[in-house]
């Protein structure tokens, strides 16, 4: 059994590590989370077969989450992106990704998708959606989502939820974004 006094000391040997979540703002960080996409929609899901890109990339947002290195991003382990819909004041959320080795780290899904949704709002967005595979809906709702319906989205099982928007201050300054840490073992 431990004690307070080995906690302690196990506390100790755990470092915190910092995720910048933002709009990406260089090229390699849109590199890296084209890359990710790629690894987590094609190679893991086999959702697509050579690339996950299509047309909606030309005109979105593209938001990621790095890891940080003395204070410096230096690796995309997470990304989404945010796009207008049909309607005035539609916005959608699609191709949420986090890498496998980061997905227990951070709260680094829930962080996108509160930056996602915060950045629509400050754009005017009204309403936000997205396409959900089933195993998240708990992870959204506990976000303060809805489901809406359940679809299939390229022969997956999905659900169409809806943001409740007043979760989601909104976020003016895309490239600042949210910080989150972690801690692991050092």
């Amino acid at each position: 059994m431990l004690c307070i006094d080995d906690l302690c000391e196990m506390a100790d040997h755990y470092a915190p590590v910092e995720y910048l979540v933002r709009e990406a703002a260089q090229q390699w960080e849109r590199d890296e989370a084209m890359a990710l996409r790629r690894a987590v929609f094609c190679i893991e899901q086999g959702i697509f077969a050579r690339d996950d890109r299509d047309a909606v990339d030309e005109h979105a947002r593209l938001l990621v989450a790095m890891s940080c290195n003395g204070g410096m991003p230096d690796q995309v382990v997470g990304t989404v992106r945010i796009h207008h819909g049909e309607a005035a004041g539609e916005w959608w959320g699609s191709r949420l990704a986090v890498h496998p080795a980061f997905r227990s780290q951070g709260h680094l899904g829930a962080t996108l998708i509160r930056l996602a949704v915060s950045r629509a709002h400050a754009l005017g967005c009204r309403i936000f959606l997205a396409q959900v595979q089933m195993q998240n809906v708990p992870l959204f709702e506990k976000l303060g989502w809805t489901a809406l319906e359940e679809t299939t989205v390229h022969g997956r099982p999905h659900a169409r939820m809806r943001a409740d928007l007043g979760w989601y201050p909104p976020c003016h300054d895309p490239l600042s974004g949210f910080v989150t840490r972690a801690k692991v073992l050092a």
